[in-house]
Formats: structure tokens, sequence, C-alpha cells
């Protein structure tokens, strides 16, 4: 009698593993299916809001205040996500009429290899020309977008000074509250350029590129992280000595607050140069800028970030009012999220265990909060642009609570990354 109870609870034992795991195998199942449903619908979204920015004579870069389209030109660090995004949106959909809008809008930044103004030749050719590079099969073009690349690369070692060891990222310039004058100032933004570099010494075989980025990563792990791996936004240096002769903001809240797009720069920034070097410091601070960014007392449970990390906490800025109206809340910034996010699935990748499912986990869950209704803009509206709720400057009273090219950008590059990486589990 006793083996004949003990077959039976066997018997139950195992159908109810079996059950177990076909439920399981069903939920998993269900999962993926509503992530490729979230990203699907985004991209769906994002194609139909781009064809109404395609009328735009200049490359759009935001919204004014009565919900006006703002462009650009090719000289402004913003020109390239537009096309970029473009890109994007093709490599999901595989729409050829999409390749030619961005083929169109890439070819109209040329001019913009000659880009030695300011710092952002990265941004401006790289994100445009670098997704071409990637997504064209045409051998003459692969030629063309090969040359002009290589050519912005000179174009942006024309800012080095091996005295200081770094780019320069702006000329001369006084502080956003004009007390301070900037004799070589050099932004954590600045991380996000060298991706250009190391893509100009591999295609040629030339070292110096590759060089110029890691001595610039280098002085900027250096001078830029506070002990805690928050970042100052702006380093300025002695151009005679290279000493470092200020640490200030131009587009937080506070010199010693943190700035939260800034934050996320540096987090995408480290996670490229370890991609590119596999050097074990450029992943320590990749993390250690991320880990401070996902566990800071401040960041909402949403996971997308008041402007400045500090805003709102006690001895910082409950009720100064930066944008001459006087605002209900503290302005949330999607494009840090955004930025964050893709980093994070990038980092995802670099580490195993807890730590890769935190950093998945915490960009997956940002992720569908910006494809929510409350970032996320409907069909024909938000001027055309798919997020909504992002902020420029600050103290500087420009661009807050609006639309922003480069939020859009990097909100479509970390989909794609999402999804090559949940189809993957």
């Amino acid at each position: 009698m006793k083996q004949i109870q003990c077959a039976f609870d066997l018997k139950i034992i195992f159908l109810f593993l079996v059950v177990t795991l076909f439920s399981c195998q069903q939920n998993n199942a269900q999962n993926q299916v509503a992530s490729s449903d979230f990203v699907a619908s985004d991209f769906a979204l994002a194609k139909d809001q781009y064809q109404l920015l395609l009328g735009s004579r200049d490359f759009p870069r935001t919204l004014d205040t009565a919900g006006r389209l703002v462009g650009t030109d090719e000289w402004d660090w913003t020109g390239g996500f537009f096309p970029g995004a473009l890109w994007y949106i093709y490599e999901y959909t595989k729409d050829p009429g999409v390749k030619a809008n961005a083929t169109v809008w890439t070819q109209k930044l040329e001019k913009a290899k000659d880009l030695t103004q300011h710092h952002d030749i990265g941004f401006v050719m790289y994100c445009a020309y670098g997704n071409a590079l990637r997504l064209e099969t045409n051998p003459d073009k692969i030629k063309q977008y090969q040359q002009i690349l290589i050519h912005s690369a000179q174009s942006a070692l024309k800012r080095f000074d091996p005295k200081v060891g770094l780019i320069k990222s702006w000329n001369e310039k006084a502080s956003w509250d004009g007390k301070t004058v900037w004799k070589y100032p050099v932004i954590i933004d600045n991380m996000m350029n060298l991706e250009l570099l190391f893509f100009a010494s591999e295609l040629t075989g030339d070292p110096k590129y590759k060089q110029v980025a890691i001595s610039h990563a280098d002085h900027t792990l250096k001078n830029h992280f506070r002990s805690d791996y928050s970042t100052y936004h702006v380093v300025d240096y002695d151009p005679n000595t290279g000493a470092v002769a200020h640490q200030q903001t131009n587009q937080g809240y506070a010199d010693n607050s943190t700035w939260s797009r800034g934050q996320g720069w540096a987090i995408y920034g480290y996670t490229l140069l370890y991609r590119e070097t596999r050097e074990a410091k450029y992943l320590k601070a990749a993390k250690k800028a991320a880990d401070f960014y996902m566990n800071h007392p401040n960041l909402p449970q949403d996971r997308v970030p008041y402007w400045d990390f500090n805003a709102g906490q006690q001895g910082y800025w409950p009720d100064v009012d930066y944008s001459n109206r006087k605002l209900k809340e503290i302005p949330r910034d999607a494009s840090a999220a955004a930025v964050v996010s893709s980093a994070l699935l990038e980092l995802s990748t670099y580490t195993s265990g807890a730590d890769a499912k935190r950093y998945f986990d915490f960009a997956e869950g940002t992720l569908k909060t910006l494809s929510s209704s409350e970032y996320l803009a409907k069909r024909g509206t938000n001027g055309g642009f798919i997020l909504k709720h992002s902020v420029g400057s600050m103290p500087h009273q420009s661009e807050v609570d609006v639309p922003l090219i480069y939020a859009d950008y990097y909100f479509l590059e970390a989909l794609l990354r999402y999804r090559k990486l949940a189809k993957a589990l």
C-alpha cells in the first residue's frame, strides 16, 4: 500500500513540475510578446511622427514655447541626431523610403566634416554617417562615408592639445552665471565624441586617433569624477600647464550637484571605452557611475530623473524659477533616461550574474516608462518628435520640458539594443 502511495505521489509531483514548466514557458513567451509589442508599436509611431519632421527645411532640434519647430544647421551639435534616428527607424522597418530620407539628410551634413568650432563633431558626423555606414550596401557610398568619417576624425584632433591631454570642448567662454571665464573647458559630454576616433584608428590602422581618445578618457576619469562616481559637468584646465583650474557646471543646478544627463554621458562614454579597449578601469567607471544613478535616493520611481539629481533635495533649490514661468513640479529629463537605458543595455553585456540582470532590468523598466502615455507622444502631436518632457539647460532657461531630438535618437537606439538582447534571452 505504501508503494502505491509513493508511486501516486511521484506522479503528482511529476505532473506539478510539468504544469509549472509549461506555465513558466507560457509566461516567458507572453513576456517576449509583450516586449516585442512595445518595441514594434514605438517604431510604428516613430515612423509616422518623423513623416511630420521630414517637412522641415533645417535639422529638427526641439519645439519653442509656442509649440513651433526649432531647426538648426549642420554646425550645431545636434545636427546628426535626426538622420541618425532615421537610420534607426530604417534598421527596424527595412522601409526603403525611410532609407532614402536617411541618406538625403545624412548627405546634408557633409560640410560638417570640417567642424572645428566645438568638440561635437562626433555627435554630428558619427551618429549620422556611422549608422549610414553600418546599414549601407552600395560600395561607392560605403567608400564615400568612410572617407568623410576619417576627415571628420582629423578635424576632431585639431582641438586636442597634448600639453593638456584632452580635446577642448568649447572655446574660451564665461560660465553660465558670468562669474568665471573658462580658458580650456572640457565637459563630460565630450566622452561621447570619442567613438569616432576609435573608428578612425580601426579603419585607417593609424593609432593616433585612438591614442587621443584614451588620453582624453584617462584625464576625464581622473578629474571629472567625485569619490562617489557622480560627475562634474565642466572641468576647466590651465592651457599652459594642464592643471585643473575649475570644476563647475554649465547645465546643472550647482557646481557640486549632479546634472542627470551628464551622469548619463559618463555611463555611456565609459561603457564604449571598455568596448573599445577592454581596460578594466573603464568598466569600473561605467559600473560605478551607473550604480550612482540607479541607486540615487532622489531618482523617481519611474526611473526618469529630474533634470539634476540634487533638485529639490534639502539644501538645494526647492522653489527657484529658472524658466521664467512658475513650474508646478521639478522638470524631468527624458533625454537622460533614454541615454542611460541605451548605455545600461550595452553595459549588461559586459557584466554577468546579478549585475547584468540589474542593468538589463533597469533599462527595460525605463524603456517601458518612456513608452507609456506620460512620455510617448500621440500620433500627430509633439511637433513630430517621439518623446516628451526633456530639458536642455535650466540655468540658461532654454528648452525646458520640451521634446529634444537627441532624446528620440537614444530612445530608438535603446529599443534596438533591447530587442536584440531580449531575443537572445
